[in-house]
């Protein structure tokens, strides 16, 4: 099954998404302690928290373009972070189905 380009987009930021959330529970008060404690492992997990929060808007962005939505309102959707990301992940992966559909009938 061939995916469509913005379905290799929309994956390519959950799959930053994931590591973005990932990277931030690192920093919650279950496993602070052990975070900080280490410097580096602090740095490391910011950068990785950055980049990947970066990432994930880029391929958000890429993904809207592709399925002709405003980018703009997209990626302010997806500033409400996680809750907002994940919304608009769902919602974008909801149009591309839409679009494909009339195309998979005809």
């Amino acid at each position: 099954m061939n995916d469509s380009p913005a379905l290799n987009a929309l994956k390519s930021s959950s799959a930053a998404l994931v590591v973005a959330i990932a990277s931030l529970a690192m920093f919650v008060p279950p496993l602070l302690a052990r975070t900080v404690q280490t410097p580096l492992l602090a740095a490391a997990l910011g950068v990785a928290l950055a980049s990947a929060l970066l990432l994930h808007w880029v391929f958000l962005a890429i993904a809207a373009r592709r399925l002709e939505r405003s980018v703009a309102g997209w990626l302010g959707l997806a500033v409400l972070f996680p809750v907002g990301s994940v919304a608009s992940l769902v919602l974008l992966g909801w149009f591309n189905q839409e679009a494909a559909a009339p195309a998979a009938t005809a």
